[in-house]
């Protein structure tokens, strides 16, 4: 159910350490959301070219989709720990990260032959 997308324009870590972020921030968007880990997803989209602020320093763009409501509350505790989490993970600076939130209903969302609503 939960899907969090990440592009970043960072130099790739290590294979060992992407897969140790991706385990991480799928291990954190299941605690944080209260969703069973199996369902969450997490896909990276590594090195697309990036512009940032009219600058190709390194940034990161993530989309949290969830099925379900998000509270203003959660979305800026998500938002403070994601950052947080991408920016050690890929080495970009919080403040050029965007996160875009987004809640989707359970009946657009396909899943084994059916969907979620």
């Amino acid at each position: 159910m939960p899907l969090l997308q990440v592009f970043t324009s960072a130099h790739p870590a290590d294979e060992h350490k992407r897969t140790q972020l991706l385990k991480g921030l799928s291990a954190l968007v299941a605690r944080v959301l209260g969703k069973p880990e199996s369902y969450v997803m997490i896909s990276l989209a590594a090195r697309p070219e990036m512009s940032f602020a009219g600058s190709s320093a390194p940034a990161c763009y993530a989309e949290l989709k969830n099925v379900g409501s998000l509270s203003p509350d959660q979305v800026e505790n998500l938002s403070k720990i994601l950052c947080q989490e991408l920016s050690t993970g890929f080495g970009v600076p919080e403040k050029r990260i965007y996160i875009e939130f987004t809640n989707a209903d359970g009946a657009m969302w396909g899943w084994n032959g059916g969907t979620f609503g």
